[in-house]
């Protein structure tokens, strides 16, 4: 392939060795984003940077360490909002830069102006290696260039496997086609607005119902963030230092507490197929809320009991513990996971940006009101957490379908009903399943997920009834919002 480099590693690598080198490169990105969401955690505390720079607290003499105290809390909750990265991926890794306190006592401003320098290291590093790594077959498509993305496809795939690497080709070529035919009825405002009646506009995606996916998944993420996990994650060392601690050890507990997040992760290796999406996120809610409703319960008791602080306190920290790597094995994997499985493909990268629409919402919104909450509420912060985690579980179960082990045509059938709850959605899909086998066999056959001839969502095959899933598609004659009648009739009741 004389169209990419020489030294670009497609050419030496194949299979899983082209896999692990690109998920390598992956990786530092991501240690980039947890560095960095760590590092503005240490610049928060600063004493040069919260009392002089910033001048959002005032140095506490009297605490068995020198630390800022927070006079205005929604400066430094804006300055903690705008810390976080756009990715889930920040929160994997969460880097401390604790170890610069020790200069001139924690007042210099080597404190945390060294942590922020120290990040180009790795970024430096990413700029240099990455222009040895092939692009994305889908960007190569889009641009035209599909010589290249179908032999960088079929180096990820191998020789032995090259008619699953021709059908995945196929499946982008047309789906990047369909975009250029429907790109505006694709669009993210007729995607958020889709979930409107076709009155007042909406309605374009038919029976896809991409407008009811857009707002599952943004309120997913939104809940994401009110479980918990952003006043924990922030206020660690303020826990921990409430726990009997001294500031410099609530700071080591932290990056611990954040070390076992880390690893948390891999539970969700081993559970998220076998126990599917809706049970994961089930238990992760009872372990989170009980955990903060002892916690909460705990530094009420350390508050109230002084004699008895360092053991109320210790227990409370263990409870966060135990809070973290909950959410770490549950909730931190599902939400991101969930809109790459519910949109068709040739929406898939805008409905995973309506996701981070949603982390947004709900992380600026929670980090916000973090500080007012904290100080006038106090530990009771905890107990609205451990409320929202209870409130999750009704919700999951009455709008949220399953989609672990479902292929993307099952997908949209499972969302054609017309109705928002869960058990319609269910039963609608098993009836259309039966009705049109063949429909959801394409991916079990290794054939193309998207038709050839038909170039968009696939549409009921040779045998079916004729209708459509789509718009426009075969089966729907009528105009492109499905508002013609016969149109209504063929479509999926």
């Amino acid at each position: 392939m004389d169209l990419i480099s020489k030294h670009n590693i497609v050419h030496r690598y194949e299979k899983r060795k082209l896999l692990i080198a690109v998920n390598c490169v992956a990786g530092l990105a991501i240690f980039f984003f947890g560095y960095d969401q760590g590092m503005m955690g240490s610049v928060n505390v600063s004493i040069d940077y919260g009392a002089y720079v910033m001048k959002y607290g005032h140095i506490d003499q009297e605490a068995n360490a020198p630390q800022v105290v927070v006079d205005d809390s929604l400066l430094q909750g804006g300055i903690v909002s705008n810390s976080n990265p756009l990715l889930f991926a920040e929160e994997l890794m969460r880097s401390r830069s604790r170890g610069c306190s020790f200069v001139n006592d924690g007042y210099s401003p080597f404190v945390w102006r060294f942590p922020i320098a120290f990040q180009i290291i790795p970024l430096l590093f990413l700029l240099a290696i990455v222009w040895f790594f092939p692009e994305s077959p889908r960007w190569l498509v889009k641009v035209g260039r599909e010589a290249e993305a179908r032999y960088i496809l079929g180096r990820l795939r191998g020789e032995d496997e090259y008619g699953l690497a021709e059908a995945e080709f196929q499946d982008i070529r047309n789906v990047a086609e369909l975009e250029k035919k429907s790109g505006k009825l694709n669009s993210y405002f007729h995607m958020f607005w889709d979930v409107f009646p076709k009155s007042m506009g909406g309605g374009s995606s038919g029976k896809l119902h991409l407008g009811r996916r857009v707002q599952l998944v943004i309120w997913l993420q939104i809940l994401q963030e009110w479980i918990g996990i952003a006043g924990v994650t922030i206020y660690a060392n303020d826990i921990f230092n409430q726990a009997g601690y001294s500031v410099f050890k609530s700071r080591w507990i932290a990056g611990i507490n954040d070390v076992f997040y880390m690893f948390s992760t891999l539970i969700a290796v081993f559970t998220l197929d076998r126990l599917g999406r809706r049970v994961t996120l089930y238990w992760g809610c009872v372990v989170m809320g009980i955990s903060m409703f002892l916690a909460g319960g705990f530094s009420r008791l350390a508050q109230d009991n002084p004699n008895k602080a360092a053991q109320y306190g210790a227990a409370g920290a263990a409870f966060t513990f135990i809070f973290t790597a909950g959410f770490g094995a549950t909730w931190l994997t599902v939400p991101w996971l969930y809109p790459a499985e519910i949109f068709p493909l040739q929406v898939r990268a805008k409905g995973n940006a309506w996701g981070v629409v949603g982390w947004s919402i709900g992380n600026g919104w929670t980090v916000l009101l973090l500080p007012t909450m904290f100080k006038n509420i106090s530990e009771k912060t905890f107990y609205v957490f451990g409320a929202c985690n209870a409130i999750s579980i009704p919700i999951v179960w009455a709008f949220y379908p399953e989609s672990n082990q479902r292929t993307l045509e099952e997908m949209d059938l499972l969302f054609a009903a017309d109705s928002w709850w869960n058990w319609d959605a269910e039963r609608t899909f098993a009836r259309l399943k039966e009705e049109n086998p063949d429909l959801v066999q394409a991916a079990q056959r290794h054939r193309s997920v998207v038709s050839g001839t038909e170039v968009g969502l696939p549409s009921v095959r040779k045998g079916s009834r004729g209708m459509s899933l789509v718009p426009g598609g075969e089966g729907d004659k009528g105009s492109p919002d499905g508002s013609d009648d016969n149109n209504e009739k063929e479509q999926v009741n």
